[in-house]
């Protein structure tokens, strides 16, 4: 099983606490009163999951993480809390590979659902239209772009650890109808002085609000967004609900 993230995971989750600053408020607001069982899809190195967990104080999280180098983020970030370590378990697998429980209260799909092509958004949504409990949802966000499109290189983060500087750049070329594929350069400076580089590449599926509107139709399942719109944030529910 290929690593997309092997080089590039030590970046990775320090890059992402301060876009998680700005998710956390509303995915915890799209949680409130949610009861049983929470899957944290593709948790990475676990921000989404501390705030599953400060928001739902008594749920059973399920974190899925296929990735190995950002598993062993995850499982850090899990054991050092006792907050954390006797109620969420840690899966190595696939989310369509993985042991989940039969009923689920929510499963939470943040920054993602690129990683799934089209056969596997419809597994997905006949598992929640299965397993939701009444009352149950999902919550997820979509990406920009939302069409197979060339996006040019722009920075995206800029950290400072100690001495140290970390920058984040990404480009992105059309890969088909429905995918692209993202070329990811972070660069590391001592000072003003380039002090390394790491180069990082994936596919990436694109969607938009009126697709995904329409394959979640096909499971009796409906959308409804959540958040500031610039988070890109929805919910989805069983129809009706």
């Amino acid at each position: 099983m290929t690593d997309e993230y092997e080089r590039s995971a030590e970046f990775v989750d320090v890059m992402l606490a301060p876009p998680w600053a700005a998710l956390g408020p509303p995915l915890s607001a799209a949680l409130r009163g949610i009861t049983g069982p929470v899957v944290d899809v593709g948790a990475g190195g676990g921000h989404g999951t501390r705030v599953i967990a400060e928001a739902l104080p008594e749920a059973e999280i399920v974190a899925v993480e296929p990735s190995p180098a950002l598993r062993s983020v995850l499982l850090s970030r899990v054991s050092e809390s006792a907050r954390l370590r006797d109620r969420v378990t840690v899966l190595p697998e696939h989310l369509l590979e993985a042991t989940l429980p039969d009923r689920l209260g929510a499963v939470v799909a943040m920054n993602v659902l690129g990683h799934f092509d089209a056969a596997g958004r419809q597994a997905i949504w006949a598992m929640l239209a299965d397993r939701l409990l009444p009352g149950g949802r999902a919550v997820l966000n979509l990406q920009p772009p939302a069409e197979p499109v060339a996006v040019p290189e722009t920075r995206f983060a800029d950290v400072r650890i100690g001495r140290r500087r970390y920058e984040g750049w990404g480009r992105a070329e059309p890969a088909g109808p429905d995918s692209i594929i993202w070329d990811m350069t972070y660069r590391t400076y001592d000072g003003d002085r380039p002090a390394g580089e790491v180069a990082a590449h994936y596919r990436w599926w694109v969607l938009d609000e009126r697709r995904l509107k329409e394959e979640l139709g096909e499971h009796g399942l409906a959308l409804s967004p959540t958040g500031p719109a610039e988070a890109g944030m929805y919910v989805i529910e069983r129809g009706g609900a």
